[in-house]
């Protein structure tokens, strides 16, 4: 079988992994890239390892990101973020990844599509998969963006430079509406499930909000040990498509199921000691809510940050199920603390009421990101024709 190759850096963004390729190395119809996306990371792999490509066998390693110059007038890039599903020959641009988004402004200036002095640089970044706009501080020394640094995130061994980020009117980001159905919360009636209540957000990604307790969780459960519950995660994705049709995203059950990564399901809880995947236990006063996510009918290990973003936005509307976890003592302002697998992440999130309507101004958190690999791309030549 004759191969063929492209130009590819090889990176990890905050607690996620991918490949950064320019959008001037692919092919010029989109369709095209499904093949050559599915071969670069191994899939379709029935055993779900991917080992004969990039993945790892994880949604949070199956992930292409494309980058080139930007013609939004307030950018310097587009960034277009591919989730790769791993048991099938399938590619979904419907969401963003908030995670790789700290790898695309360093990036974009190693790569030389953006040129900044020595400092705090900031690359203007227009995400194509929601249409929005985020901007990436980051040092830069020599040129080049550093990447040593003091700044421990959970789920990443080490430490880095911080990479901050700053999602600018992150509401709509995939339905065109920070509340799809105009509610702060609402009922749903799901076969195999029954009524339950939820919040359906859509900030800088789409979730259906749901109460651990009304899905029979506390809220604390551990991703393996979900893993091994197809009962629960069946509920759970039973949730996720009725919600899917009832903020617009897809217009009925079937096509629902089709799409897989929005919107997320999120199940919260208050505040509570936690464990940890690391084994150390969180403190129920160092979080101000519980959180757990699952995408692409796969629990997450870290909270992914375009739904922590989600989560810390939808806490801040009155009514909502998140806003219902935190504690009277939660500060009506300011970032929040939210409690995950790996630890705690705090987000910053700015909400408030604008002619009886809820908008969200911005929301903001520090990742670490580390190019780890530059080469080229090697898959089968039939995935690169067209």
């Amino acid at each position: 079988m004759k191969q063929k190759s492209l130009p590819a850096v090889f990176m990890r963004g905050g607690t996620s992994k991918a490949l950064m390729l320019h959008a001037r190395d692919l092919p010029a119809n989109r369709d095209d890239w499904t093949p050559l996306f599915a071969a670069a990371m191994g899939s379709p792999d029935p055993y779900g390892r991917q080992l004969d490509g990039m993945g790892g066998g994880v949604s949070s390693l199956s992930k292409v990101c494309i980058i080139g110059p930007s013609s939004h007038p307030d950018a310097d890039v587009d960034y277009t973020f591919a989730q790769v599903s791993i048991k099938e020959q399938k590619v979904d641009y419907r969401g963003n990844c908030g995670n790789m988004s700290s790898a695309v402004g360093p990036f974009a200036v190693e790569e030389g599509l953006v040129q900044v002095e020595d400092g705090e640089a900031c690359v203007r970044i227009f995400n194509t998969n929601t249409q929005k706009i985020i901007h990436a501080r980051f040092t830069v020394e020599d040129g080049q963006p550093r990447y040593d640094g003091d700044l421990a995130i959970p789920g990443v061994g080490g430490t880095g430079s911080p990479i901050r980020l700053d999602f600018v009117e992150p509401g709509g980001a995939s339905t065109g509406a920070l509340l799809p159905t105009g509610q702060v919360s609402e009922w749903l009636d799901v076969p195999g499930v029954g009524r339950i209540e939820v919040s359906l957000v859509d900030a800088a990604n789409a979730a259906v909000f749901v109460r651990a307790a009304d899905v029979g969780l506390t809220g604390l459960e551990l991703p393996d040990w979900l893993e091994s519950q197809p009962q629960i995660l069946e509920r759970l994705d039973a949730i996720r498509v009725q919600a899917s049709v009832r903020m617009g995203i897809a217009p009925d059950e079937d096509a629902a199921r089709q799409i897989r990564i929005v919107p997320f399901v999120c199940i919260v809880a208050p505040a509570q000691e936690s464990p940890t995947l690391s084994g150390e236990t969180i403190c129920a006063g160092d979080i101000d809510l519980v959180a757990r996510v699952i995408s692409n009918g796969q629990p997450h290990r870290a909270l992914p940050l375009t739904i922590s973003l989600c989560t810390a936005v939808a806490a801040r509307m009155q009514g909502s199920l998140p806003a219902q976890c935190l504690s009277a003592s939660v500060a009506p302002q300011g970032p929040l603390r939210l409690g995950m697998p790996s630890g705690v992440l705090t987000v910053g999130a700015e909400v408030d009421r604008q002619d009886g309507q809820w908008h969200a101004r911005a929301g903001s958190f520090y990742r670490t990101a580390r190019r780890l690999f530059d080469g080229r791309l090697w898959v089968p030549g039939q995935a690169l024709e067209g």
